[in-house]
């Protein structure tokens, strides 16, 4: 029999699993979407039943794929978003839906939390509070729901309640715990000043354990519901961005990704931390690796949104890849949209501005454009951001030897190209670089499959394609950021001004 490994990447907008065996060789791929509750403008939550009703619906697909057999698997891992906190009461049973990182409803207490007690925070945490982290949004809780804060004696984040689910074992790894701002970053362990901070004791927190560390085993209850067989080894696993720089061997100071998915992240690798109050700094899968990084909230999810409003799913009622469709129609136009420039503020934005109150805009419409070049400015749009938040973390002066790509949005080869065209840098496509593909190689290292975390990367790590960037493009591309910045700086007071209506 082969030695199967399972991953399961929990992402904002759907679950996905990749199996794969001992040489790195996908022998099944499979989706399904999880449903999102926006409730007002910048809210947006989760039921963590749904995330696990999806992975039992995920894994019986797979398994009646007959791609391979429950006995072949040899170990599961598991990643999510980070930040989105599971509340749970005294008998393990679920308070209110998860409020995910996406939400910007906690920007008074993020600010709150910055002016009394920021400093502080930061020292802690290498962080400052922003509505993305756990901590507001905890605080958030307790101010407007105080019934459901006080019966709160369990927190567990997304992968943790899948892991929990599937074994009965609660844990989460050092990555998700830092993306509750609840982690001292020196000592690697559980704040009780922070705690203190958040009117949380540290006991309704989760034992932080090595990602690929086997936290526990597929109970036979949840072999009933997901068609697994009990007993299968289950590891701790990680947040969906360090499997993902996992999956495409960044591991070595001076590699750096660009995540094209729901959210657009750039991120840098360092053998030292190096926190910024604009920037993220997370430990990596390999323990003594930092990576430091900024995103944009919407990345991917501008062109879902943009696909759902403005295109639909079917015509005449064919179904059709409208995907295709969009790339086809924006492929015909000139780079620069001729003067349509798109900014992805649909969620507020994080890096490099952290202000919740931004909002997207088309600017420089004419009767002139048509479909593809709006198809085409949400595409520049997004690497205009992610350009943004590149040119932020470059003055940190870190060194990078190379660019990957990952994410949903990178299987476009167009938005490949206009990614490294904006950027004006090279960049390599991985084979495979998914999230859940980064999970299954973690489950082969805590079962044994593989010997090491680097020997898994040498045996499963591929390269697809380099995307070299045209230069007279890259010239095109500098102007157009030059008033994308220009942009963004005459509309932020306008959105300042109106926040009331905002968030």
């Amino acid at each position: 029999m082969r030695d199967l490994l399972v991953g399961i990447d929990i992402g904002t907008g759907g679950c996905k699993i990749t199996v794969i065996d001992n040489r790195g060789h996908i022998i099944y791929e499979g989706t399904k979407e999880i449903k999102a509750y926006k409730l007002r403008p910048g809210w947006e939550e989760q039921d963590p039943d749904d995330w696990y009703d999806s992975v039992g619906a995920s894994l019986k697909q797979a398994l009646l794929s007959g791609s391979f057999g429950p006995e072949e698997i040899r170990g599961i891992g598991i990643d999510a978003s980070t930040h989105n906190a599971v509340l749970l009461d005294s008998d393990w049973e679920i308070l209110r839906k998860s409020i995910m990182w996406t939400d910007q409803r906690s920007a008074k207490q993020a600010e709150f939390l910055s002016e009394k007690f920021g400093k502080e925070i930061y020292e802690i945490t290498f962080h400052y509070p922003k509505p993305t982290w756990t901590l507001p949004q905890l605080l958030w809780v307790k101010n407007n729901e105080p019934e459901v804060f006080e019966q709160i004696r369990h927190v567990m984040f997304t992968k943790d309640y899948i892991v929990w689910k599937l074994t009965d074992n609660w844990s989460t790894d050092l990555t998700d715990g830092q993306g509750s701002l609840l982690v001292d970053m020196r000592e690697r362990d559980w704040s009780k000043r922070m705690c203190d901070i958040a009117s949380i004791s540290p006991e309704v927190l989760p034992p932080i354990k090595n990602k690929t560390e086997i936290v526990g085993k597929v109970t036979d209850r949840a072999s009933r519901e997901t068609g697994l067989r009990s007993g299968i080894p289950v590891i701790t696993g990680t947040s969906d961005t360090a499997a993902e720089y996992y999956s495409v061997g960044a591991i070595d100071p001076g590699d750096s990704v660009v995540k094209l998915a729901t959210a657009g992240v750039v991120s840098v690798f360092d053998s030292q931390p190096h926190p910024t109050p604009i920037s993220f700094t997370y430990t990596s899968v390999i323990p003594e690796i930092w990576y430091h990084c900024m995103g944009t909230n919407s990345a991917a999810s501008s062109l879902k949104w943009y696909k759902d409003v403005f295109i639909g799913p079917s015509d005449n009622g064919r179904d059709r890849n409208i995907y295709a469709e969009i790339d086809k129609e924006a492929s015909q136009v000139t780079p620069g949209s001729d003067g349509l420039i798109f900014h992805p503020y649909l969620m507020g934005e994080r890096s490099p501005y952290w202000d919740p109150n931004l909002r997207a805009s088309f600017t420089g419409i004419s009767a002139y454009h048509s479909r593809g070049h709006f198809s085409r400015s949400i595409m520049e749009g997004v690497a205009f951001s992610i350009k943004d938040c590149m040119s932020s973390i470059e003055e940190l002066g870190i060194p990078t030897n190379q660019v990957k790509m990952v994410g949903g949005g990178s299987r476009s080869k167009l938005w490949q190209k206009i990614l490294a065209e904006v950027l004006g840098k090279p960049l390599t496509k991985l084979v495979s670089e998914d999230a859940s593909f980064g999970s299954a190689m973690l489950a082969g290292v805590g079962t044994g499959v593989f010997g090491s975390l680097r020997a898994a990367v040498e045996q499963c790590v591929r390269i697809e394609n380099e995307i070299v960037p045209d230069e007279k493009n890259v010239e095109n591309y500098e102007r157009c950021f030059g008033k994308y910045k220009s942009i963004h700086d005459n509309l932020e007071g306008i959105y300042r001004e109106d926040q009331g209506n905002f968030v």
